[in-house]
């Protein structure tokens, strides 16, 4: 782990603004310390000579001010700066999983990603309001108080020279210890998050089939084996504070002891030898405090690790396929949708695949001509999904797909394309602000348009949902899904009308309205791709594209 990692000033302004402040800080408490630790020794050494000590009392008072004064502007610049540069990391971060695109992100362990961004880089607080602060002042403070030691009294001044080295020996050695029981921990608690996740998420699913409880005994596990790494580095913590005390002790006391014995038999002026014991411990006290935060910080610095990974491998994506994720990404002002569609030619809406192949699925080509429909059909692990991924942009294909005589990698998917997947994807809120999702002026009345023609005529459009769409049934909030999807091909009837197996949860009765309304979408000139297993999709289909046939 490195003390500050080049990255963390790379990637966040506000860290390279803290250093400078910092050392402008350390700088001056430095001095500070020093003109304590002599007035100090000379106000003792003149109420001794019975001399008048008023203006050094008076300078010792203004001194402590002072040196509260900056502690606090330290402390209160570490915060602002963790807070500033946690949100440039995070929005790096957001800005560096857009450019590497979907198919990333899909491979990634999404809720680990989530943990690393919010609770890791919260733990940025003590990385930069303790752990910074001591290390400038360490590279600041150290080596100026040795040299006045020297300078005063070059016994002492040795003594330090010699025994200072033993304490970053130690706190490496314990270091590198820590740095691996850390990285197991934070680790550990990633698990535990993504775990936890993943059983919110499949509750339902796990108590159908009377398997909650061995989730629960799982959880338990994994919090318990949390629970023990967390011990182990306060463990470790405990050590290196210990060891760093113990030497920092040690060597304050070999230079106590020399500085008594020629203070005994003459050799060292009283106020030389007060004034050199004041500052010894302020010699090691810097490097002593940087070896405890350094486990304080440790879990911000493991977590910055993750995040700067990211970074990196974004940063490593050629300039082509940068400039070309850019334009994929959902974030793109409406102005620049609306461009797209623009240069998109009114006169060709086709869509055409040729030879387009997602990872080692076999390749596949069709027309989906507007006013048509077009059946994908195949056996499970086909490439269905996998086909409408890619066209959406949320994966990466070889081949060609063009829609309107452009390549669609080079169209934001938002403005040619309106689709629902076979997950409804729904959110907490109002069941027209999930029709809706994305417009900035919703239409109440094209929302309740959207509804009827999905077939969800009897789902009030102003209910209540909960996280994940929660309060409705299945089948309810597939149609939701769908009637998004009619709702954005309301809003530009020249986009394709894409949807994955979107009849997987309804009645035979249901179904057969939702088709008949796909007809009807594709007689008044809709372009419609529908990905269906049931045979009663064919009726209504223009074109049947067979996949994982004969393969």
């Amino acid at each position: 782990m490195k003390p500050v990692d080049p990255r963390l000033l790379r990637y966040a302004g506000a860290a390279r603004g803290f250093l400078a402040a910092s050392a402008l800080i350390g700088v001056v408490q430095t001095a500070v310390t020093v003109a304590f630790a002599w007035l100090l020794a000379d106000a003792v050494t003149g109420a001794i000579a019975g001399r008048d000590v008023a203006a050094s009392l008076g300078g010792l008072l203004a001194a402590a001010v002072l040196r509260g004064i900056l502690i606090a502007a330290s402390d209160a610049a570490g915060t602002r700066a963790a807070a500033t540069t946690g949100m440039q990391l995070r929005s790096a971060l957001i800005a560096a999983v857009a450019r590497l695109g979907p198919d990333w992100l899909a491979q990634r362990n999404q809720t680990e990603l989530a943990v690393t961004a919010g609770h890791g880089l919260e733990a940025l607080d003590a990385y930069f309001s303790r752990y910074i602060p001591q290390l400038v002042l360490t590279v600041i403070a150290t080596p100026v108080i040795v040299a006045v030691m020297w300078w005063q009294d070059w016994p002492s001044g040795l003594t330090a020279v010699v025994t200072l080295p033993l304490i970053p020996l130690f706190l490496i050695l314990i270091g590198m210890a820590t740095r691996a029981v850390q990285k197991r921990q934070w680790q550990t608690l990633q698990r535990l998050a993504a775990r936890f996740a993943d059983t919110v998420q499949g509750l339902s699913t796990l108590r159908l089939f009377g398997r909650d409880g061995r989730a629960v005994d799982r959880i338990t596990t994994t919090a318990d084996e949390y629970r023990r790494e967390t011990m182990t580095v306060l463990r470790f913590s405990f050590l290196s504070g210990f060891a760093m005390e113990l030497l920092a002790s040690l060597a304050v006391a070999l230079i106590a002891v020399s500085v008594g014995f020629r203070l005994l038999s003459g050799d060292l002026a009283l106020e030389v030898g007060l004034f050199v014991l004041l500052l010894a411990p302020e010699a090691f006290l810097p490097i002593r405090q940087v070896g405890v935060q350094f486990h304080a910080a440790a879990e911000g610095v493991a977590a910055t690790e993750d995040v700067f990974d990211v970074l990196d491998e974004a940063e490593g994506v050629s300039r082509s396929s940068s400039e070309r994720s850019e334009t994929k990404r959902v974030s793109r002002s409406s102005s620049e949708g609306a461009r797209d569609r623009d240069e998109t030619s009114s006169d060709d809406r086709r869509l055409i695949v040729a030879d387009l192949r997602v990872r080692d699925l076999p390749p596949v080509s069709f027309t989906a001509e507007p006013g048509t429909i077009t059946l994908i059909e195949g056996p499970s692990g086909s490439g269905k999904s996998s086909l409408l991924a890619a066209l959406r942009g949320a994966s990466a294909f070889t081949g060609a797909s063009t829609f309107g005589g452009r390549d669609v990698r080079t169209l934001d998917p938002a403005a040619w394309l309106a689709w629902a997947g076979q997950k409804p994807g729904l959110l907490r809120g109002t069941v027209a602000e999930n029709v809706a999702l994305g417009d900035p002026a919703p239409d109440v009345i094209a929302v309740r348009s959207a509804l009827d023609a999905a077939c969800a005529e009897s789902i009030d459009a102003e209910r209540e949902l909960g996280v994940q769409g929660a309060g409705l049934a299945g089948g309810q909030a597939q149609r939701v899904a769908v009637a998004r999807a009619l709702y954005r091909h309301a809003s530009d009837p020249r986009r394709v009308l894409a949807l994955d197996e979107p009849s997987s949860a309804l009645d035979p009765e249901t179904e057969g309205r939702l088709w008949r309304m796909l007809r009807e979408r594709a007689d008044a000139g809709a372009t419609v791709v529908l990905v269906s297993h049931r045979r009663t999709a064919r009726d209504v289909a223009d074109q049947i594209v067979m996949l994982g046939v004969g393969v």
